[in-house]
């Protein structure tokens, strides 16, 4: 005879593991009661044995707690002594089912005390970003839980790596320190993910090992998460050129974000508006009946509710800030201010990753010229470069021809002193700051427009001068 599902012992129990572990032994009880006298003896004995090794870890957990739940622990130190007995009496019948109707007796009444007597749990919400430069994808997320008095948060930074030209990993990167002072990080190893079993796990990461510049360690891709909660969510770190769903070149051009492991695999969504989730939750089932998945993958009312277009929390951060609020280093202020007290125009320069894979050497070019220009006109402006925080690892591992040229122009003018080079994790600092935008397209322009000063696009054909 073997117990249905038994539960193994933990280290923390949940309220829901507490009544789903009495719930357990209430089901071998019964079957001990009905068998035990035409079943092989060293099986029942098993059984019980289990029964009490399960009952004296509830009563250990139970001692930990600062709450008096005495009560409870002498009900599993009787429902232990019958247990005990059964063994001793196990082939005598009418023994056996005096035995079984009191323990019976004595679990309903540990159900009842567990249920009524005993608080709610709180709903333990982790978040595992991965770069910080891409926190803002859920902060706001997080300070709503963090507020909750009904939850507990945690933020759990996870490593990431780069990857070789043959998907091998390279360079290891863990920023843990780069996030905000006001928010607590926990270490990544350092969470029992199993024991703990969050309710929640918000990710910004699909790609698992979809992607060819760089990795979250495997341990934390998205399938194997999933082992872990009862709700895996995914945020994009991204934002996107809002569309119309009919417009089919537009929606040709992102429907790759559509479909990747962290979507198939998470239960919920976030986009950035309802005509988002339209194009979502279209695209999704496509690809998933080209890839020939079946039942909930194929079906739109499940779909309109997996993806949700709630917004971005990209856009919640960047509006909540001031900019009194702003943290800003001296050396940039000795940049910023002129000599009269005034202060130049800032503009931020923004070159992203998309940019960079169509045009090879001219956006290299480009941005050669770019600097050239605004170092001419130092005096009234200032340039406020910020590359996309993964350019480097892209142009190691996909275009590595041009990565020295591009290296020697940002050292060159990082040393040169002139403008600013912000490689930070804050980006919303450079967004705030400036007055405003030019670069690449990419999904800061999304952001930027958001504080309503102006945005150009950079050409790469065009060189000034």
């Amino acid at each position: 005879m073997r117990s249905p599902g038994m539960v193994d012992s933990l280290k923390k129990y949940k309220k829901k593991d507490l009544l789903q572990t009495v719930s357990e032994l209430l089901q071998v009880n019964d079957l001990i009661s009905r068998t035990a006298s035409s079943t092989v003896l060293f099986e029942v004995e098993e059984a019980l044995a289990k029964c009490q090794e399960t009952a004296a870890d509830l009563g250990s957990y139970l001692e930990t707690l600062d709450m008096d739940y005495r009560p409870m622990v002498s009900i599993l130190e009787d429902y232990c002594e019958n247990i005990y007995q059964i063994s001793t009496n196990i082939q005598d019948e009418s023994q056996c089912r005096k035995l079984s109707k009191k323990i019976r007796k004595q679990l309903i009444q540990l159900q009842n005390a567990f249920t009524y007597d005993m608080p709610a749990d709180k709903k333990e919400v982790v978040f595992l970003p991965y770069n910080a430069s891409m926190w803002d994808s859920m902060e706001s997320v997080w300070r709503a839980a963090q507020e909750d008095e009904n939850c507990e948060a945690y933020v759990i930074p996870i490593p990431y790596y780069d990857k070789n030209p043959d998907g091998s990993f390279r360079a290891e990167h863990y920023e843990a320190d780069l996030y905000p002072s006001y928010v607590p990080v926990t270490r990544y190893d350092a969470f029992d993910f199993e024991a703990h079993h969050p309710d929640v796990i918000y990710i910004h990461n699909a790609y698992d090992n979809w992607n060819l510049v760089t990795s979250v360690h495997p341990k934390f891709f998205s399938g194997n998460l999933k082992k872990y909660t009862d709700m895996l969510v995914y945020i994009p770190y991204f934002v996107l050129n809002d569309i119309e769903p009919d417009n089919k070149q537009m929606v040709e051009n992102i429907k790759h974000f559509c479909f990747m492991p962290g979507i198939i695999n998470a239960d919920k969504v976030i986009v950035q508006s309802e005509d988002m989730k339209r194009v979502y939750v279209s695209e999704y089932l496509k690809t998933a009946k080209a890839h020939g998945l079946q039942g909930k993958h194929l079906d739109r009312t499940y779909l309109e509710q997996k993806f949700l277009g709630l917004g971005s929390p990209k856009y919640d951060k960047v509006r909540a800030i001031q900019k009194d609020d702003l943290d800003i280093p001296q050396e940039w202020r000795n940049v910023i201010e002129k000599p009269d007290g005034g202060r130049k125009k800032i503009i931020l320069y923004n070159t992203g990753i998309a940019s960079l894979l169509e045009h090879d050497e001219k956006w290299v070019n480009k941005i050669e010229n770019v600097l050239k220009v605004f170092k001419e006109n130092e005096k009234e402006a200032v340039l406020l470069w910020r590359p996309h925080p993964l350019i480097e690892s892209t142009m190691q591992s996909m275009r590595p021809e041009i990565f020295q040229k591009y290296t020697a122009i940002k050292e060159q003018y990082i040393a040169e002193g002139w403008g600013i080079f912000d490689d930070s994790a804050d980006m919303d600092r450079a967004v705030v700051l400036s007055d405003a935008y030019y670069g690449d397209g990419s999904s800061v322009v999304q952001v930027y427009q958001q504080t309503g000063k102006p945005v150009m696009i950079q050409n790469v054909n065009i060189l000034v001068g």
